[in-house]
């Protein structure tokens, strides 16, 4: 199949990129567009969509995959082309959760061979994500965490700044709102799952899966700090539906959050502040490129 490779300029100049794509069109049509700036992505989608390209490839990380959804999220679902990965990242944790190798030359071979399923996408607000969006102050972990701190520790640099800024956490109060249920809560951290993993590999949903149709949240609450061991406790539960005292879980289509103070939320590793939000799953809205047996995927399992 032919691919169109959409490239974060960053990760242009690799040897090692080079050399996989100039391998892979060995066996088959390669073509590479470059981002440069700000809205580069959206207007290379709309120009793959009208050259009749029938499956991208997204070059970069967990932020690339991120601009790309969003790009297609704005074609009507008819015109949207496939979509493959090839893992540039610091973290990749989508890709990995996917079970796409690192490998660049077996991540070209899977998306040139391999076959396409349909999976959601979460629409937060006016904007999309794929894996996994955060809210609290590990939100502010990953959006202030240095470049060139990931480059140095990789995925362990989210968990090194999240260890220094959860020292001086503060909560923000505000009401959640799930079907059948609205409780007002003080939160330390949350997490909205289509995906399972973020933050260089740190599980967050163990039995996420992106093509159910539901949401799986986990949110921490204010504790004590002599309770640290039961939070550690609760953290570890991988039921989706358990409700711990500091730490609760819900499997859910949609959710809300609503507080008189601006949360920090970083959807896919892109930042924003909103004093209110809703989460809602959009069924089968990409048709996204994975290994045979991805985890992610119901009914696709090894």
């Amino acid at each position: 199949m032919a691919l169109r490779v959409l490239l974060n300029g960053k990760k242009a100049v690799l040897a090692s990129v080079r050399a996989a794509i100039y391998k892979a069109r060995e066996h088959g049509p390669v073509d590479v567009r470059v981002t440069w700036e700000s809205g580069d992505v959206r207007r290379l989608v709309r120009e793959a969509c009208a050259d009749g390209c029938q499956r991208l490839v997204a070059g970069g990380g967990d932020g690339t995959v991120n601009e790309i959804v969003n790009a297609l999220m704005g074609l009507a679902d008819e015109d949207r082309p496939e979509l493959a990965i090839l893992p540039l990242g610091t973290a990749n944790d989508f890709a990995t959760g996917c079970g796409i190798q690192s490998d660049l030359d077996r991540a070209l071979d899977l998306a040139r061979q391999g076959s396409a399923c349909k999976v959601d996408v979460v629409k937060a607000n006016a904007s999309h994500f794929i894996n996994v969006a955060s809210g609290g102050f590990g939100a502010e972990v990953t959006a202030n965490t240095p470049l060139a701190l990931k480059n140095l520790l990789g995925g362990g640099a989210y968990t090194l700044a999240g260890v220094v800024r959860v020292i001086n956490f503060v909560a923000y109060v505000g009401e959640f709102r799930i079907p059948g249920e609205v409780t007002h809560n003080e939160i330390v951290v949350g997490a909205v799952c289509n995906g399972r993993q973020a933050g260089g590999g740190q599980q967050l949903a163990p039995a996420a899966s992106i093509n159910d149709g539901l949401l799986d949240i986990v949110a921490l609450h204010t504790f004590p700090a002599r309770s640290i061991s039961q939070v550690i406790e609760e953290l570890r539960n991988p039921d989706p539906d358990a409700r711990g005292e500091y730490v609760r879980r819900y499997k859910v289509p949609w959710a809300e959050w609503e507080s008189a103070t601006a949360m920090p939320i970083n959807l896919d590793g892109e930042p924003m502040k909103v004093k209110a939000i809703r989460f809602e799953v959009v069924p089968e809205a990409i048709k996204l490129v994975v290994p045979e047996h991805c985890p992610l995927v119901s009914g696709r399992q090894s």
